[in-house]
């Protein structure tokens, strides 16, 4: 199970996992053994009550609610901000936490993407950004 932080940061880590477990142990991924993560953004507290939120969309939604509008929101700067009975919550309660299962459906493809975003050619990689940086999803907050 790879475990990181729910903001980009902890994205580009996982990235960085991941393309070790892609390049070196691909048979434990065809395999099915390769777990991520997946700890909240949020936590709202109202009154003796809370709800994680796991996304943007997830906080914007609960915010229209009744609960929400009497809410506190905390945004997690990561697994380190959370205090041990929040961490075993959301990440570690095999009950409760969110695990994604990682797969390869398609390996070429998939080895494509892992070269040119992290090889060593540059100008692919250089390439790419300039034509999707309008479309990133770019964590700012």
């Amino acid at each position: 199970i790879i475990m990181a932080d729910a903001d980009v940061d902890g994205s580009h880590i996982g990235t960085l996992y991941l393309t070790f477990f892609y390049r070196h142990m691909v048979e434990l991924i065809q395999a099915g053994h390769i777990y991520v993560s997946v700890p909240p953004l949020y936590k709202a507290t109202w009154g003796k009550e809370k709800k994680y939120l796991f996304e943007d969309k997830d906080r914007e939604a609960f915010l229209k609610t009744p609960e929400g509008k009497k809410s506190i929101i905390q945004r997690f700067k990561g697994l380190g901000e959370m205090n041990a009975q929040e961490l075993w919550e959301t990440t570690m309660d095999p009950h409760t936490r969110r695990l994604k299962q990682i797969g390869i459906s398609d390996a070429t493809h998939a080895d494509e993407v892992f070269t040119m975003l992290m090889g060593e050619e540059v100008a692919p990689r250089k390439r790419f950004i300039q034509t999707h940086a309008k479309d990133a999803n770019i964590d700012i907050t």
